[in-house]
C-alpha cells in the first residue's frame, strides 16, 4: 500500500469583529483547505507555508500555536489504494487577497457556519469545528 503525507492549514482572516475562513475549490469539485504533499527535507510547517503561497499567493500569515490535528483516509489512485495522512494547523492571514494556482478553480472566504455547510467532507468539517473551538477558547474569534 502506498502512503502519503500532506500538511495544510485552516486559514482565517479577521476584519473588525468578523472572522472568515478560506476554502479552496479543487478541480475535482470539492471544497477544502490549503494542503499539499510534504517534500523531501521539509518540516510540516514549511510544507504549509509553501503550499499556502503556491495555492493562494498569501505570504502574510502566522501560525497560531497549540493546534495540530491529524486526519487519515484511504483513496484509490491508478488502481492502487493510498493511505493518506494530513496534518492541519491554524493560520491567521493578514490579507483576503488570493491569487489561485492552477490546482484550484475557485476560492471563498466564509463565516464559520457557511464554511461548515460548504465543506464536502466530514473530516474537513471536523477539523474546522476543532479549529474554531480552539480559537474561541483562546478568545481569538467569536461565534
Amino acid at each position: 500500500m502506498i502512503r502519503e503525507k500532506s500538511c495544510g492549514a485552516v486559514i482565517y482572516h479577521k476584519k473588525e469583529d468578523q472572522t472568515k475562513y478560506l476554502l479552496l475549490n479543487y478541480a475535482a469539485g470539492h471544497w477544502d483547505f490549503v494542503k499539499g504533499n510534504v517534500e523531501a527535507g521539509e518540516t510540516e510547517k514549511e510544507t504549509v507555508l509553501r503550499e499556502l503561497q503556491e495555492e493562494t499567493g498569501i505570504t502574510d500569515a502566522a501560525f497560531i500555536d497549540g493546534f495540530k490535528e491529524t486526519i487519515a483516509y484511504f483513496y484509490r489512485r491508478q488502481g492502487q489504494t493510498v493511505h493518506k495522512e494530513v496534518v492541519f494547523f491554524i493560520m491567521e492571514s493578514h490579507t483576503e487577497k488570493v491569487v489561485l494556482s492552477f490546482e484550484h478553480v475557485g476560492y471563498i472566504w466564509l463565516d464559520y457556519n457557511a464554511a461548515m455547510e460548504k465543506l464536502n467532507f466530514k473530516n474537513a468539517r471536523d477539523v474546522l469545528q476543532k479549529a474554531h473551538e480552539f480559537l474561541k477558547k483562546k478568545g481569538m474569534v467569536k461565534d
